[in-house]
């Protein structure tokens, strides 16, 4: 498996956390306000490229890119294993960041493939026959997994708080927090994108072999439809939001056995998923 100190990096650390938040000047909007400043999160540019085909540009985070890319090519089924990236190596400017990842022939084969249907579909993300499949994709039907404990949320904003390191300095970032069989916070990667943060938590628990299902995941954000996805597709356990989940998110956790709860703020936590443990 292809894992951290295994990439090429063409100047800074292939994945290193994300640098502290930058203080950015700014006034108040009144008369007598003088200069002051403020941390922000820092976002690049970066694109990923399969074999030499350009495969997305998106805006992330600049830390723990190499856990990105692997969370990103799994859970967007680009491969069905880690073990199917060969070599990512990381070009890195002021404002961005070049990702070359090899990959494997197969997974490189389905990814043309894949891209050759999608030929010609507008641009609106969801027209088509393949749009469609893409939005609603064939998913496999996890074993299901054991409810953590209910005492495993006591408490568990604050430590989620207390996990987000960056986010407690400069805000505007999601967090994805894995929390182990005994309920502590072992991983948390954060980033300006709920999408992303999920993915680098995925890349990280992957490249650190742990089995996710005897924990819990966690997402500060609202819990979408792409995020099962991403889910099932890690194949974790449980998934836990502090934002509601849609009747559609439930409807497919539900179908594909991941536990799905939902920690609000002034009520215990909620079980959407699965429906049998609300049962008598």
């Amino acid at each position: 498996m292809l894992c951290h100190g295994d990439s090429t990096v063409e100047s800074g650390d292939a994945n290193a956390p994300a640098p502290q938040p930058s203080a950015v000047a700014f006034r108040e909007y009144l008369a007598d306000a003088g200069l002051s400043h403020a941390p922000l999160a820092a976002e690049i540019a970066l694109a990923i490229t399969f074999n030499g085909l350009s495969q997305a540009v998106m805006m992330v985070s600049p830390g723990n890119l190499e856990d990105f890319i692997r969370g990103f090519s799994l859970s967007n089924a680009i491969i069905d294993s880690v073990d199917e990236i060969y070599d990512i190596r990381l070009s890195h400017g002021d404002q961005a960041c070049q990702a070359d990842v090899q990959i494997s022939n197969r997974a490189f084969w389905a990814l043309k493939d894949h891209r050759r249907q999608m030929t010609g579909i507008s641009g609106c993300g969801i027209c088509g026959v393949e749009a469609l499949q893409q939005a609603l994709p064939q998913l496999p039907i996890l074993p299901p997994s054991a409810l953590p404990p209910a005492q495993h949320f006591d408490g568990i904003r604050q430590r989620i708080e207390q996990a987000q390191q960056l986010a407690r300095s400069s805000g505007a970032l999601h967090a994805a927090l894995y929390f182990d069989g005994a309920g502590n916070a072992l991983l948390c990667r954060e980033d300006i994108g709920r999408h992303n943060a999920l993915d680098k938590l995925i890349g990280a628990l992957q490249c650190d072999a742990i089995d996710s299902r005897e924990g819990f995941v966690v997402v500060t954000s609202r819990c979408s439809l792409e995020l099962i996805h991403k889910a099932v597709r890690a194949r974790l356990g449980t998934l836990v939001s502090l934002s509601a989940p849609t009747a559609l998110t439930v409807r497919w956790a539900r179908q594909h056995h991941l536990n799905l709860i939902h920690v609000p703020h002034r009520h215990a936590p909620r079980i959407y998923s699965p429906i049998q443990e609300l049962q008598p």
